[in-house]
């Protein structure tokens, strides 16, 4: 960020960012409305011989839920919403006494998290059976490697004070390291990956790329149906992403503000990788566009507030920002005003298109969460310029709302045919689920940029500002922003819960946005800024390689 005063002259950096990955790669794409349409005609006979086995009233329970579980690993489950929240509700009102024989670890550890990722709250006390009179878990289960993984998995949707799930964590995870190394796939495969990626934190899009590239190579158990319905349905929905991909790439460049703003991240692609993290099922498609472009302008007012502009200019910036009229744009320096109006002009044409369905009001939610963004944005940069170092809590207080996830959570509804005035005002309540999202991304961001932001000379670190409070080391403090997001998982579960205090689709696009922040974040790594180890392969899987059918 550059500093200035009467006696000093202005450094002004523009190479702060390595260029794009990608270059024209996401320009290049024609959608082939003849094999889409095949491909779906395809998936609608499929459709309908799952949608039978599904609905078979004669099916047993455990029968069903295997098969719901491979529906949603595989990412085919949003075509039979309505049958699988019927079947769960239907099973969990059974109140099942998983104390029998019957239910092995393997079948008690999906059920539960079957339940609880669909908001029915199964007590964690069926875990009792397989612990010792010693309260540890049996050391016959160390041998069972499909009931350790699935056991591991369900762990992960712990609320708070289950002790039991704590223990399981922990039990797990050392017996699947153990053992992974003699394994054999497609089950090494999973452990190896679960270890490294939990798939209630994951990404939604990816793990089921990862799940059908295990699932093909279980010959024993597969179902050829569902593998080639999930085959066909991910290279569907693919085409669809690279259009819009396509389209907010040839949108980004049209605008060429990454020669007017030189100093700024070019990610039009990893802006888009964030936005389908809120969803990537195909209703949502004008969703992810409105949002990719939003991250993508909230990127260049980060990096403007970050890496460049002086105290003068942000000022100036916050100001013109706060009074939202472009009448105001010669208050600013040059370099802000190509940002300053294209900001403006985005909001106005989402304005234009929603006020055609009544819904322009949820442009204004996010115009009033952007404001707050840059006020905010402003605030830490003053702290930075001025080597200033906030008490941890209020730095802490800034910082969720510089870590954007309220703006975002807003700004991923604009598009949405469902949210209401009602859900928007419910997250201005600032609802403990999403305040627990705000707080994980505050303190994974904050922990995997440490380094580089120690680098440019920062601080006014989370990490920096409660060493100085609590006296205590790099490494204690970094154990602490680990525990405390932990538990704003804890907060996220516990809230994810019927019934449901709004539309549940607004629920779970906070929940996946969250999980944006493991994956991106992932080994303290800043896979936005530095995309070359972390998501670039992610990307790849999910924007340019297609299943063989």
């Amino acid at each position: 960020m550059a500093t200035t005063n009467s006696e000093e002259i202005v450094i002004r950096p523009t190479d702060n960012f390595d260029p794009s990955l990608w270059g024209n790669q996401f320009l290049n794409f024609t959608f082939d409305h003849e094999m889409a349409e095949k491909y779906s005609k395809e998936i609608d006979l499929l459709k309908y011989e799952v949608k039978s086995k599904l609905t078979n009233p004669d099916s047993k329970m455990v029968e069903t839920m295997n098969l719901i579980d491979a529906l949603e690993r595989l990412g085919i489950w949003y075509h039979f919403e309505d049958e699988i929240e019927q079947k769960l509700d239907h099973y969990f009102g059974l109140n099942t006494d998983y104390e029998d024989e019957a239910y092995d670890l393997n079948t008690v550890s999906v059920h539960f998290r079957l339940f609880r990722q669909h908001g029915l709250h199964l007590i964690s006390d069926v875990f009792n059976k397989f612990r010792g009179g010693d309260g540890k878990f049996k050391e016959s289960l160390t041998s069972d490697v499909r009931g350790l993984l699935s056991l591991y998995e369900a762990a992960h949707l712990r609320k708070h004070n289950e002790s039991i799930l704590e223990d399981a964590l922990v039990f797990t995870k050392e017996c699947l390291k153990s053992i992974a190394p003699d394994l054999k796939s497609p089950i090494k495969k999973q452990v190896e990956h679960a270890l490294m990626q939990p798939l209630h934190l994951g990404y939604p899009r990816f793990e089921a790329y990862h799940y059908i590239t295990v699932y093909e190579e279980d010959e024993y158990s597969r179902d050829e149906s569902l593998l080639k319905f999930a085959k066909l349905d991910y290279n569907v929905v693919q085409m669809l992403h690279k259009q819009e991909l396509l389209d907010v790439s040839r949108w980004w460049r049209e605008l060429n503000m990454t020669s007017k703003l030189p100093y700024a991240r070019d990610r039009i692609v990893e802006c888009y990788f964030w936005a389908m993290g809120s969803s990537h099922l195909p209703r949502f498609s004008r969703a992810r566009v409105m949002l990719t472009k939003v991250i993508q302008f909230l990127s260049l007012t980060d990096d403007t507030f970050d890496a460049y502009g002086t105290i003068e200019e942000l000022d100036a910036y916050t100001k013109t920002i706060k009074r939202w009229d472009i009448r105001e744009i010669d208050l600013l320096p040059d370099y802000m005003k190509p940002l300053y109006s294209a900001v403006l002009k985005l909001y106005d044409e989402f304005k234009e298109e929603l006020a055609t369905e009544g819904r322009s009001y949820v442009v204004d939610y996010t115009i009033n969460a952007f404001k707050e963004q840059v006020r905010s944005y402003n605030v830490e940069a003053k702290w930075f310029i001025e080597g200033y170092m906030p008490p941890f809590w209020d730095y802490l207080s800034n910082a969720l709302t510089t870590c954007a996830y309220f703006f975002l959570s807003n700004a991923s509804l604009m598009g949405t045919d469902f949210a209401t005035r009602e859900e928007l005002e419910w997250l201005g309540t600032m609802p403990r689920m999403l305040g627990a999202s705000l707080e994980i991304s505050r303190l994974v961001g904050d922990r995997a940029t440490y380094k580089i932001e120690k680098g440019r000379g920062q601080k006014s670190t989370g990490i920096d500002c409660y060493m100085k409070d609590y006296g205590v080391t790099v490494e204690e403090a970094m154990d602490k922003i680990v525990e405390m997001a932990t538990d704003a998982w804890k907060d996220i579960n516990e809230n994810f819960k019927k019934p449901f205090p709004c539309e549940k689709e607004v629920l779970s696009v906070i929940l996946n946005i969250t999980r944006v922040i493991d994956v991106i974040y992932k080994n303290n790594e800043d896979g936005y800024t530095h995309p070359e180890k972390v998501i670039k392969p992610l990307i790849l899987a999910m924007y340019v390689q297609p299943f063989k059918i």
